[in-house]
């Protein structure tokens, strides 16, 4: 019997071809589609900056509110944007099952990580194409505990996350009112970001673009 063996060299192509090839086969829309989403989501990200240390740190700290503002107003709008979508064939649902004793453990360590590193995994990548050696490293580091939450799940992490309490959604607990639900849901979120109060913490960088009479440290 002959075995075959590929190489790491050999396989890594074929590797990128099957990612490129699950996305088009899964209903994600078109290549071109998801290209030019993850342009203008870049884009908003640094109009925003909340790919700065300062807006993840700060948010932690409760010193800037940019984060909650942007992440709530998110939120709001699309969960209605979404939900008519999918009502009507645009879009369809992904629903991960309820593990809450992974939910505590994994939140709380996630939280860590974003305040220390001061990055999030939609915010990371951008940083990292302008140079910031630091969010590298941490996303080397977040590859690597992938690597170890794969090999070791069977035995240390799915007991560790504990029973499942199935899929649900809102919607699910008011059966006959989802479009009620949903639109109370993101009218109120988007309240709630636009009633947040507008607090940024600076770098020094960020400072020194600002007019004498904007700065907080001047006043």
């Amino acid at each position: 019997m002959d075995i075959i063996v590929k190489t790491s060299g050999e396989d890594f192509p074929s590797r990128i071809v099957q990612m490129f090839e699950n996305v088009i086969h899964q209903g994600h829309g078109s290549l071109v589609l998801v290209f030019l989403i993850g342009i203008i989501f870049g884009g908003i990200i640094q109009y925003t900056r909340v790919d700065k240390f300062e807006k993840i740190a700060g948010f932690a700290m409760l010193k800037d509110t940019i984060v909650p503002k942007m992440l709530f107003l998110t939120v709001g709008l699309t969960s209605i944007g979404l939900y008519f979508m999918i009502e009507a064939g645009g879009a369809h649902y992904h629903i991960k099952p309820i593990l809450w004793q992974g939910l505590i453990i994994g939140g709380t360590l996630f939280g860590i990580a974003m305040a220390i590193l001061g990055k999030c995994p939609g915010t990371g990548p951008v940083s990292i194409a302008e140079g910031r050696i630091d969010v590298l490293v941490g996303a080397i580091g977040g590859l690597l505990g992938g690597l170890v939450f794969t090999l070791y799940y069977d035995d240390f992490f799915k007991p560790l996350m504990g029973e499942s309490s199935g899929k649900l959604i809102l919607t699910g607990f008011f059966p006959g009112n989802e479009h009620m639900v949903v639109l109370i849901f993101g009218v109120a979120v988007t309240l709630i970001a636009l009633l947040i109060p507008k607090v940024e913490m600076f770098d020094e960088a960020d400072l020194s673009r600002l007019p004498d009479d904007k700065r907080p440290d001047r006043k």
